[in-house]
């Protein structure tokens, strides 16, 4: 053999370590959490940078005031680096590319290194965003993420991927980067509006159907309750999601997503697609709610799913406060190009997620676009049927 046609093909991993934990009060009795998160290197303690979602900030006006106390109480510890930044919360802060351009020249004003560490506290889209500029920066600041709604921390929070929105297509520039930690406080969900704090859950319900039947059926019968937010129910549910999406994403063999399949995104090609379609109007969970439904109805239709078990879902989304369906899901010519986009985000050849029953996932690579149709028409009379049936009660 030549040198000239020689070939060296190495399989290696990268080691990683995933962080997840629970508080009840990061910045007051649970601070030690934090404090153990941040590792000193060598001599220097650790540099922290904070980032918090303005929504975040606006309806906890105390926040900055008890970061600044934990820095100071720790300041042997912890060097709080510059003034508590903070950005605009929900998918604003993902659709301005020059947002993160800010950001990076903070962190570099900073003189942040890869030692260093980016605390974000807010919901999905900063986490998203803000973790996105950590990523890449000098290839990779540490990051800790403190997320503030019931969506992030049952799903995105504890995911591994950063990326915002450009050309009108969600998360089409990002990286897929492990956070150095992520802890779920209670205590930040205490002031999130209602709407969101309802759409949080149809994370939970979509990886239920995909991997726990039991886990579907404790959310089935406690849906209005977590609605009402009880937090005695609503607690084993954000950290049931929270552990089967981090199971998922360590033990299932493809963390970055380099095959052809993306099971945890269940539901997500129309939900994609209808975000942009209603200028993000829709909030994220609530397309996720309409996608789960949408699809569900659609596996019962072509690929066995039990229609009672359809039907059970359906009312499971409903009891937990979700709206299934939008004017626009019945723009089906422009909704239809969520396909592609889809396609094209993974790579390959399309491949979608379908239930053939709650807790067993199937690979498909085609759609049927009339049943696909008829799917939408049945979630959406579902849907009009439940709001007669509240009239006339």
């Amino acid at each position: 053999m030549t040198p000239e046609n020689s070939s060296i093909d190495i399989d290696f991993q990268v080691p990683c370590v995933h962080r997840l934990r629970f508080t009840n009060d990061v910045f007051g009795k649970d601070q030690e959490v934090l404090l153990n998160l941040l590792e000193a290197s060598g001599e220097r303690r650790p540099r922290m940078q904070v980032w918090v979602d303005e929504q975040v900030a606006k309806a906890q006006p105390n926040l900055s005031m008890r970061i600044r106390g934990f820095a100071s109480q720790h300041a042997d510890c912890v060097d709080l680096v510059g003034n508590i930044q903070t950005c605009p919360g929900g998918e604003a802060v993902k659709n301005d590319i020059h947002i993160v351009e800010r950001m990076l020249k903070v962190i570099n004003a900073a003189d942040l290194d890869r030692r260093s560490y980016i605390v974000v506290i807010g919901g999905g889209a900063v986490l998203d965003a803000v973790g996105f500029a950590a990523a890449i920066a000098h290839r990779g600041i540490r990051l800790i993420r403190v997320p503030t709604t019931t969506l992030a921390q049952a799903d995105s929070g504890v995911g591994v991927k950063n990326s915002v929105n450009l050309f009108a297509k969600k998360n089409w520039v990002g990286t897929f980067h492990v956070p150095w930690g992520v802890i779920n406080d209670e205590e930040m969900l205490l002031t999130l509006p209602d709407r969101d704090f309802r759409n949080g859950f149809s994370e939970a319900v979509k990886v239920s159907l995909l991997k726990d039947a039991e886990e579907f059926s404790r959310i089935e019968q406690n849906a209005e309750r977590i609605r009402n937010r009880e937090m005695d129910a609503v607690r084993p549910v954000i950290r049931r999601s929270a552990q089967l999406h981090i199971e998922h994403i360590t033990q299932g063999g493809d963390p970055f997503e380099a095959l052809e399949a993306r099971p945890l995104d269940y539901g997500h090609w129309s939900a994609h697609k209808l975000e942009p379609m209603t200028n993000f109007e829709l909030r994220h969970g609530e397309a996720v709610a309409i996608g789960v439904a949408v699809d569900t109805v659609y596996s019962s239709l072509v690929h066995g799913f039990p229609k009672e078990d359809a039907q059970r879902v359906l009312n499971c989304l409903r009891n937990l406060g979700l709206t299934l369906d939008h004017p626009v899901l019945h723009e089906t010519e422009e909704l239809f190009g969520g396909l592609e986009e889809f396609r094209q985000h993974l790579g390959g050849r399309l491949t979608l997620t379908m239930l053939p029953e709650i807790g067993r996932k199937i690979d498909v690579h085609e759609v049927d676009r009339p049943k696909m149709l008829q799917a939408i028409e049945q979630v959406a009379e579902f849907m009009s049927e439940s709001a007669k049936a509240v009239l006339n009660d």
